[in-house]
């Protein structure tokens, strides 16, 4: 079994995701970046474009966002955006 971490996505509406993941990819001021099971303390700025979330068991989601913060720490990782439309992942 793949190791996983707890990650949060965060909207000023609501909260779109709460869940267990294997791995993440979003899109950060400096490029694209991702983030696996113990990663290193972060702290980055996001821009407009689409986070890909693996989930155990090779599930895959994506959502769409216009920017904000993206955390990590402690084997868990918060997304703060300020817009977030999840969209559906084809093939």
């Amino acid at each position: 079994m793949e190791p996983t971490y707890r990650f949060k996505i965060l909207s000023p509406k609501k909260q779109v995701l709460d869940a267990d993941v294997v791995s993440v990819v979003a899109p950060g001021e400096a490029g694209y970046f991702g983030v696996l099971a113990n990663h290193a303390p972060l702290i980055s700025t996001m821009k407009q474009g689409e986070v890909e979330v693996r989930l155990p068991g090779g599930e895959e989601k994506r959502f769409h966002i216009t920017g904000g913060i993206f955390r990590v720490e402690k084997n868990s990782a918060v997304l703060l955006a300020e817009a977030v439309e999840e969209v559906p992942v084809t093939g």
